[in-house]
């Protein structure tokens, strides 16, 4: 961000963070990360897509998959995959020769009328009359080359290829499908001309109206973008013209509504708040924009972040996509449920204890809490500086990973975002391996799964993961936390920093603002009443210069910390893994009970990821947490989207089809 002005991000309140990093980042946590980054194949992969044809009866895995197929063969095969998808495109063959690759484009190309496009192979000639097939099929990504350079036209099609062309024939026929919608899909649907971003766009902004006003509002949202078609009306031109920014281009985003935002206003949730709109946007939110995502709207949160519950003065109590009358977690509820029920493809919450891991858990998402200084603060209302964060919520480890290339990376506004200068790699997704967790060691934290009646449903879903990440290849090691009881005893900071980095906030807001101080808003009775005690509790505190303040800063940070890396590095660990939330999603009205592990990540500085782990018998979504060392989220991703592609646990909520 250009010509930004301060932020209100205090000297004192910097300092503790720098000193936080400085201990807890070994500039060889991504150094060992990196060398395990796997290589993309520059030529056409078809055993993926192959097996997907399988799976959709397409083709048989009896078949020897280097056999050669006839042109009958591959008719058949491909009239089948279109009236699977519900198309009526018709090829016609019936030779009972081996076909070649040229044939097959030609064949492509012309049963499902692709326009003519040009190619670059450097084996197929332009006089030649199938080269505008092979471009065409190449172009809408049915058929690529044999190599990135040769297209290998007089090679014969064996089955399976016949079967991977199978399922991108159908997957280039079906009707585009919103709901569980990835941004690669949506970007490869606007690359076969099947979908714009305004259709896009307008196709998440009526599923919004229909579950949040036609069928009785779920209170995800507190303000939609009333710009966001226009926006992508305008990003369909530049992509004509110029092409895509980047994979976020034209992409919907959902965040929580504490990211300042210069277009629309910020409100933490409170009344208070409800017509202030920032004079810039914060440094996460510039940084999309830049990259081409389109802010769609603004999600509600528990008030100023306040709890895990979700309810605010402005926005209501946010009820959870699979179960109307259970919490969606919190504080970044709004944005939890907005992605679950497909609003957008993902969003941004932000997170002081838990509050983007345990919505994630609530409502079957991938949540990251970055190292604090990955990403910039700067912008966002503040809970207690010392633990705030903002981070991806997805519904795969894919979106989540791309959303953090977008977002990471220094700010001269948030002195802790130098610390992550060289430990940032040129792309979290070069870190999506399916295999990732073969051979890896993860520390199975003992005391983290407790057997009591509440916390069992979750506990008994976390050990079946734990099987399933031995199965996939990991070590599960049993280690026990070394003085857990007194590490996780500390009390969160967000009692001492917040009414002095809100009221820091305030003053930036400069003359608009509609309050200057934590004072002001208490009086002005605009405020979630249940929460009123406790804002003016916050309110009393004159001063920081305590020694109770600093002693909880320093000993809280270094023992935690301290505690952590022995553990692992004792252990040989990759990484800690244990429940998200040890309760699921309580009931609206009765108590909502987390417990305190989400604390490991924020009391130490160290990233974690939640990943869906499954449902309980009531349906209710349950998260695993993977944490590891400062900076060293490469190694999350890796493992989490190992886990991922090995289970598939992510269901789409039944209640918002």
């Amino acid at each position: 961000m250009m010509n930004k002005r301060p932020r209100w991000m205090s000297k004192a309140v910097l300092t503790v963070a720098a000193s936080i990093l400085l201990a807890a980042a070994p500039m060889s946590a991504f150094a060992s990360s990196a060398a395990s980054s796997p290589v993309p194949a520059v030529s056409d992969v078809y055993t993926g897509d192959a097996a997907k044809a399988i799976s959709l009866q397409l083709g048989s895995e009896s078949t020897p998959k280097d056999k050669l197929i006839t042109s009958a063969e591959v008719t058949g095969l491909f009239n089948k995959a279109v009236k699977l998808a519900g198309g009526t495109q018709t090829f016609k063959a019936s030779s009972a020769s081996p076909v070649t690759r040229k044939d097959a484009a030609v064949l492509i190309a012309g049963a499902l009328k692709l326009p003519a496009k040009a190619e670059s192979y450097k084996d197929v000639p332009d006089k030649e009359t199938y080269a505008s097939s092979v471009g065409a099929v190449a172009y809408y990504q049915i058929m690529n080359g044999s190599s990135s350079a040769k297209f290998n036209p007089s090679g014969k099609l064996t089955y399976e290829q016949a079967y991977a062309l199978a399922y991108r024939i159908y997957d280039y026929v079906k009707p585009f499908e919103l709901v569980e919608a990835t941004i690669s899909t949506i970007q490869k649907a606007v690359d076969q001309e099947k979908l714009t971003y305004e259709a896009l766009t307008q196709q998440y902004l009526d599923r919004i109206e229909k579950y949040e006003d036609q069928n009785g509002a779920i209170n995800a949202i507190i303000n939609i973008n009333p710009n966001a078609l226009e926006i992508a009306k305008a990003l369909d031109k530049e992509r004509i013209a110029t092409g895509k920014r980047s994979s976020l281009h034209g992409i919907p985003i959902i965040v929580k509504d504490n990211f300042d935002t210069s277009d629309m206003p910020t409100t933490a949730g409170c009344l208070c708040l409800k017509d202030s709109v920032p004079p810039e946007d914060a440094d996460q939110i510039a940084l999309l924009k830049k990259q081409g995502a389109i802010i769609l709207a603004k999600a509600n949160l528990h008030e100023f972040a306040f709890g895990i519950t979700t309810v605010s003065s402005l926005g209501g109590q946010t009820l959870n996509p699979y179960a109307l009358d259970h919490y969606p977690g919190g504080s970044s509820g709004g944005t939890g449920a907005a992605i679950a029920a497909n609003f957008a493809l993902a969003g941004l919450g932000t997170d002081t204890g838990g509050s983007i891991r345990i919505p994630s858990s609530f409502n079957s998402l991938v949540g990251i809490r970055p190292t604090i200084g990955l990403s910039s603060r700067d912008g966002i209302i503040p809970l207690a500086l010392t633990q705030d964060v903002g981070g991806p919520m997805a519904r795969t480890v894919t979106d989540a990973a791309i959303l953090l290339d977008a977002t990471v990376g220094y700010d001269k506004d948030d002195v802790a975002t130098a610390y992550a200068v060289g430990h940032i790699p040129s792309s979290y997704t070069n870190y999506l391996d399916a295999n990732g967790l073969k051979g890896a060691r993860i520390g199975v934290a003992v005391e983290l799964l407790p057997e009591t009646e509440a916390e069992k449903p979750v506990t008994d879903i976390v050990k079946a993961a734990i099987k399933d990440i031995e199965k996939l290849g990991a070590t599960a090691v049993p280690v026990q936390i070394p003085n857990i009881t007194k590490l996780l005893s500390y009390p969160s900071l967000s009692g001492y920093e917040f009414k002095f980095q809100l009221n820091e906030y305030l003053a930036e807001l400069g003359p608009n603002a509609p309050y200057r101080s934590l004072t002001e808003i208490i009086e002005s009775g605009q405020v979630l009443q249940s929460q009123l005690e406790s804002m003016k509790t916050r309110d009393a505190r004159t001063e920081l210069e305590t020694q109770e303040y600093k002693d909880i800063v320093l000993y809280r940070t270094k023992q935690n910390k301290d505690a952590m890396l022995k553990l692992m590095a004792d252990n040989d660990l990759d990484a800690i893994v244990y429940p998200s939330s040890s309760q699921p999603a309580a009931v609206i009205g009765k108590g909502q009970n987390s417990g305190a592990n989400n604390r490991l990540s924020a009391f130490t500085g160290f990233p974690a990821i939640s990943v869906p782990a499954g449902f309980t018998a009531d349906g209710l979504p349950v998260g695993i947490e993977f944490m590891t060392r400062a900076f060293d989220e490469p190694t999350l991703i890796k493992l989490a989207y190992a886990y991922e592609q090995g289970t598939h646990n992510r269901k789409a909520p039944a209640l918002l089809p």
